[in-house]
């Protein structure tokens, strides 16, 4: 069960990506579930012409991670709800590394289940929000030759500059992924304190790397 919901993951993660891909000037007003599927068929298609992400070449999936999911995830709000209430005790150095390893941790889990995409499609589920809401889930699935997969994902509209819609949360099988850290994570900092859960990662953000 485990590594099913890494492996379907994987695919967020993937369809994410999507969004670093250059915005119409529209993009603020687009509607949030226009933008995933328009976005997802975008880098789906990249994907499958990339045989480098395919074969699983972890530094090609950071690169591409870099480039193109951070400036358009809210990675600290993710980070944050990852670590729970303790992130409000953490120093900013502390937070930095934090959000430092996680980010690895995830590039590393994935990388090498993106080479399971093929022959898969995108079909939005019908949105369930008002105009003036600013946050939204937005509900899809990706469909091919297996089971198709349920994908939902949590955004939020931010204002300002390169204000539109952005990703802190993604739900694979059932499960919010940040959830699933969270209680990982809350195990090692009552055990170790938040160093102790920086080392942690650390130590399996290495280990990872000397498998691929």
């Amino acid at each position: 069960m485990k590594r099913e919901f890494l492996v379907r993951s994987a695919w967020a993660m993937a369809l994410v990506a999507g969004l670093g891909l250059p915005l119409a000037s529209h993009a603020e007003d687009e509607a949030p579930d226009a933008l995933i599927k328009r976005l997802s068929v975008d880098v789906l298609d990249t994907i499958k012409g990339d045989k480098a992400i395919r074969a699983g070449d972890s530094a090609r999936v950071v690169a591409l991670v870099d480039s193109r999911i951070m400036p358009n995830v809210n990675f600290q709000r993710m980070t944050a709800s990852a670590v729970g209430p303790a992130w409000r005790q953490a120093t900013p150095e502390q937070q930095k590394r934090l959000q430092d390893e996680f980010k690895i941790l995830l590039v590393r889990t994935y990388a090498g289940a993106l080479a399971q995409v093929s022959d898969q499609t995108i079909a939005m589920k019908p949105l369930r929000a008002a105009p003036e809401d600013k946050e939204v889930i937005v509900r899809s699935e990706v469909r091919g030759s297996g089971d198709p997969i349920q994908l939902d994902y949590r955004l939020e509209k931010t204002p300002g500059v390169g204000a539109g819609w952005k990703i802190y949360n993604l739900n694979v099988l059932g499960v919010w992924l940040v959830e699933t850290y969270k209680s990982q994570f809350a195990q090692e900092i009552n055990a170790k304190g938040l160093d102790g859960l920086i080392a942690s990662l650390a130590e399996r953000n290495k280990a990872n790397a000397k498998k691929g």
